[in-house]
Formats: C-alpha cells, structure tokens, sequence
C-alpha cells in the first residue's frame, strides 16, 4: 500500500480547501472573527472557546495577551459542512504539489563530521533531517579518541590536559582533536545549543572531575538524556505504532534480508557488479544481484515462499536503494572489523592518490599494523574524495578519515607514499606536516619503487642502453599493430614447438611450453622491462621469422622499409649482445625486486638484499663477458636455428 504524504504543509493545505466549503453563519455569527491557524505553533496565538455553542459573543482566552488572530473552537460544528469562511487562510507551502512523494532522510547522505568541534549544530540541518542527523550521530558513537597524545596547557602555573579516565567515569563526554576540547554528546543532541559543552568546548582541566560532574547532574543534562533514552528506544515509532505487523511477517522480513544480505555478500567477495543493464521484468539479464536471487529461490523451496513475486509488493527488498544500504552496511562492519582488530596500538598509514574516470581525484588509504597474532596486516580502509593534491589538503582528508573511525594521527608510526614532491617534501611535504605532530612516523619509500626509478634513470642516462630499449620500442610497434601479426606470432611458435617436441628437444608437463606475449615495458610496472627481453630472447627464432614473412607479404608493401630496417637490427650481433647482457643485469634486479614486495620483509633485510645485488653484479660482469664470447657460436646457433 502506498504510503501517504504525512508533512505539516500539505496538511494545512488540505485543511484550507475544506475550510473554503464552510458556512460560517450556522456556528458563529457573521460579524466574528473566522477560523484562523497560522500554523506557526508560537504562543502569540489566542484561543477562542465558545462553550456554550449559543450566537453570543465567545470567551476568549487570550493567554499571550497580544492581539494577534485567534483560534477559534468549531468542534460544535465539525458535522455541518455549509458553513462558509469570509476570509482565506494563508497558504503555507504554495511550490508542495497535492501528490508529493515523500522524500527519504538517510544519514548516508548528509555531512555529519566525527571530530566534535567541528560540527554543524543540530538545528542547523532541515527540520526534516534533524533525527537522521541524530540517528547518524549515534550510530557513529562518541568522538574517544583514547589513544591521542593530549597536549598540555599552562593554567595558574602548572601543566594540565584532558585526562583519559574521564572518558570511562562520564560516558557521554567527547574529545575534539582539532580544537583541543571537550564536549557533551548527550546535550550536543538533545539539549539547549547553548553553553560550552555545545559550542565552544570545555578546557577547565584543572577542575576537571569537579566541573563534569556538576553538567552531569544538572536538570539540563538530565532532561536531554531523558530524551536520548527515548529517542533509542525500540517500538516507539508513530508507523510501528499505528501498523501492527504480526510475528509471521517479522520473520518473513528477517529472512527476505537474510537471503539478499547472503547474496550480495557473495557479489562483494568476488568482486562482481550487483546492478544489471536492464533489471525490468522482462528482460533475458537483469543483474547479478537479482539473477543470483532468482537461481537461489528456484533452487531452494523455502526462500521462494518469501522472496521475489511471492513478497509483499511494498517489501521485496531488491531496489537500488536497498541495495546500496545492504552493501553500506557491508563496508561499515568490516571497517569496524579491522579497527576493533588493530584496538589502541600503533600503526602506519600507506596512501595514494588518482583521477577516476569522472576526473574526481581519489586518495586512497590502507593501514598497516601488527594483530594481536603478531602478523604484519595491510588492510584497505577508504578511498576519500578530494578538492586537491597539496599537502595541506591531503592531510586534512587523512586525519578527518582517521577521526572518523577513532583513530588519531598520533598513533602513526610508520608512512608510506609515493616520492612526489607534496609527499615527501623536507619543508612541506605530506609526511613532513604529520611528523610534526607524531615525530616516531618515519616515512619510507617503497624500496620496489625506487629500485625501479633507479634502472630507468640509469638506462636513459647511457646513450647504449636508450638506443637499445628504442629499438624494442619500435620492435614492438612493428609486430603489435595489429591483431593478425599477434596471431602469425603465434601460429609460429606453435609450430616451432610442435616440431620440437617431435624431436625430443623439449620436455612436456604443467606449467612448461606456455603461451608467450610481448608486452610493452612501462617506466611504472616493476619488471617489465625483464619479462620483455626474456620473451624476445626465448622467441627470437619466431620473432625473426615472422619479420622475413612480413617483409615478403605484398600488403605489407607500405610498412617494408621499417620491417627491413628491423629485420636489419634484429639480426645484428650488438642488438643480441646487449639482450644478452640486459637480461643478465636486469636479472639480478629482477630477484630483489621480487625479494623487496614481499609481505613480511623488513627494512634491515632490504638493505642488506640491495648489498648483496650490487655485490653480485660487480663480480660477475668481467666473467660473464668472457663467458658469452667463448660461447658464442652456441648462442648464434640457437638464435638461427
């Protein structure tokens, strides 16, 4: 059943149409005042009781004792609709159309911060907002941040800060990080938006237990924890009250949410989308959500009584919106998950930023902390929008996060970023800014990444090795450009290894003999520089091949002179000497790179992998040189075969 519009507006307005049919004559005489409501609910309004129903002029009661327009008592004359009113009543709300759907307060959508010092008051939000805005506020829990380093203030000559064991003897206090104050939950929400435990936050720590207990006793306080009671309270809705709902649809409910929360919690696990192109009835494919529903529900007599066509038509649970709430819900306890994991202990913070597709830029932010296990954990905690990429802006977006799930900035003990400059900048960098205020937060350079910043600075700085990764960039151009050269790449070596296993030069088994593909090295992707030159060198037959039917192929006439050019440079002794050479030297590098992403590696065995490297490299490259040229005919019979 569709439920009515219920607002304020709308309801006067419908009383004014049926004002306008009344005859005023039949229960008040024409020379008094007509039936006025402003609507305002202010005590400037007069009441009018005519008790004794006759046409004498009424009683008035005119508590205000203003002269303002009163209100007048018909129920005398409810029954009698030909009464007309001389005077029309104000209209409230003239935009309201008659049919207005009811629009839905989520406090998903409103900007409720954590840090107390930072909100908004309550009475600033819409009036239609203000309980989402509280229900918000309590589902978020009290700003404690136990674990923050609290500053100390100089008053009457001795040092004072917040004290911890406040949070465990008064419950509803807070703590803002930001403005160094504390504040009352219970008042924030209920009580007069006035005082300094609403608005400007409480710093008297030196009558600290004195002054808390004083506001907790107070009528005040008392009063709007009455309220907070209430408000919490179970079954206290006007809808639950009026619309009763029997124990057999409370359970039907419950096990219509199971079976979609066990759905999408599958989709969000394996990483699928929930909505689908088309989701009308009838369409062939309408999501995976409701197409994992659907097998479930065919597949299993008990969720088909309750889901889908044999649902309440108001209570399928598959709209959008329900399903973005289900997967909020989702996010919300696994993050609460991963904080109860990590508890009051230090931690370090690993961040990135980037432009989506809509061109909105991303920062994306992951923990990594030590569990009670005494495992290394990295979890991913949020992807927060930003205006910006400064320093300044970055940070605030870290901390407003890190505030939100109780967590402060004082606890960091470890960063990790990228090396732009707003990152790591000595004077205004990223990690500069968050070791002023946790100075044991030492920041630390993806060693992978460096190393890989490393190799390409060097390469492009040695005029050899810059002509050399050229030519396999234009290699690359030559045999990708199309689909059907990847393709005579293919068909090719399948070949050449047909043949090979033929002649029992090559073993059979898993994982041996596997498709190969040459893909372009990126400055950014780590080892691509040496998976290429492995595959060039392992394909090299194939790879030449392929070059010589190009060169031969008279629809290729357009592209000969680069094909015949290459062919050129492939077959040229100083292009197979340097693959050579890069694959030994890039193997070494290749192997640390792969040692520095491991999980449980530390900084003091990095730095003793990255001695071993160089070490390893310096000895072996005067042998290595004598080895390729007394093996050389091996290597050129191999690379003509």
């Amino acid at each position: 059943m569709k439920k009515k519009n219920g607002s304020i507006a709308l309801l006067f307005q419908r009383h004014e149409a049926k004002a306008k049919k009344i005859d005023v004559g039949s229960g008040i005489g024409s020379n008094q005042t007509p039936f006025v409501c402003d609507g305002s609910g202010s005590g400037s309004a007069v009441v009018v009781d005519d008790a004794s129903g006759s046409g004498s002029d009424p009683v008035v009661d005119d508590a205000s004792g203003s002269g303002s327009d009163p209100i007048v008592d018909v129920s005398s004359t409810e029954n009698d609709e030909s009464i007309e009113v001389e005077e029309e009543l104000e209209p409230v709300d003239e935009g309201l159309p008659e049919e207005a759907e009811p629009r839905v307060h989520d406090a998903g959508s409103l900007p409720l911060e954590h840090d107390p010092g930072l909100r908004q008051l309550i009475s600033s939000f819409d009036v239609n907002e203000r309980d989402a805005a509280r229900r918000g506020y309590i589902l978020k829990g009290t700003c404690q941040p136990h674990a923050h380093d609290f500053p100390i203030t100089r008053i009457y000559g001795k040092d004072r800060r917040f004290s911890l064991l406040w949070f465990y003897t008064y419950p509803w206090i807070e703590y803002s990080v930001e403005k160094d104050a504390a504040f009352c939950f219970t008042y924030y929400l209920f009580g007069k938006e006035n005082g300094t435990f609403v608005t400007g936050g409480w710093r008297n720590w030196n009558v600290g237990t004195i002054a808390l207990t004083k506001h907790g006793n107070s009528k005040g306080h008392q009063f709007a924890q009455e309220k907070l009671n209430l408000f919490v309270q179970k079954d206290t809705k006007i809808d639950t009250v009026i619309v009763k709902v029997s124990e057999k649809e409370k359970l039907e409910y419950k096990a219509r949410l199971t079976y979609s929360l066990r759905c999408l919690r599958f989709l969000l696990h394996q990483g699928l989308a929930c909505r689908g192109h088309d989701e009308s009835e009838e369409s062939h494919n309408r999501g995976n959500f409701l197409e994992l529903l659907k097998w479930l529900a065919g597949n299993n007599e008990e969720v088909d009584k309750v889901v889908l066509k044999n649902a309440p038509g108001n209570c399928i649970l598959t709209s959008p919106r329900i399903q973005k709430q289900i997967i909020r819900c989702c996010s919300e306890e696994t993050t609460r998950y991963i904080i109860e994991e990590l508890g009051d202990d230090h931690y370090a913070i690993l961040a990135d930023e980037c432009s989506d597709i809509s061109h909105k830029e991303q920062l994306a932010v992951c923990l990594r902390y030590v569990d009670k296990l005494g495992r290394v954990c990295e979890r991913f905690l949020a992807v927060v929008h930003v205006a910006g990429t400064t320093s300044l802006e970055l940070k605030a977006a870290i901390q407003s996060l890190l505030c939100r799930h109780h967590l402060t900035i004082t606890q960091i003990r470890g960063q990790g970023y990228d090396g732009a400059s707003n990152m790591k900048g000595e004077v205004k960098g990223l990690k500069t800014l968050i070791m002023k205020e946790s100075p044991s937060a030492y920041y630390v350079h993806c060693f992978a990444h460096q190393l890989q910043l490393v190799l390409v600075a060097v390469a492009k700085g040695n005029v050899g090795c810059q002509t050399f990764f050229g030519q396999i960039s234009r290699l690359l151009n030559i045999i990708g450009v199309s689909c059907k050269r990847h393709d005579m790449l293919r068909d090719v070596r399948a070949r050449k290894l047909k043949k090979a296993l033929e002649l029992g030069e090559i073993e059979s088994g898993s994982g041996l003999n596997q498709e190969m593909g040459l893909a372009r090295p990126g400055d950014t992707r780590w080892g691509s520089h040496y998976k290429t030159i492995l595959h060039i060198i392992d394909m090299y037959s194939t790879i030449r091949e392929v070059l010589i039917t190009l060169g031969k192929d008279p629809t290729q006439r357009d592209d000969w002179p680069n094909i015949h050019a290459m062919v050129l440079i492939f077959e040229s002794f100083e292009f197979v000497f340097n693959a050579h050479l890069m694959l030994v030297i890039l193997g070494y590098t290749n192997e640390l790179s792969q040692s520095l992403q491991k999980k449980d590696q530390d900084i003091v065995n990095a730095m003793s992998l990255v001695g071993v490297a160089k070490k390893k490299n310096a000895t072996n490259e005067v042998s290595w040189v004598g080895r390729f040229l007394s093996k050389g005919y091996i290597i050129l019979q191999k690379i003509f075969h």
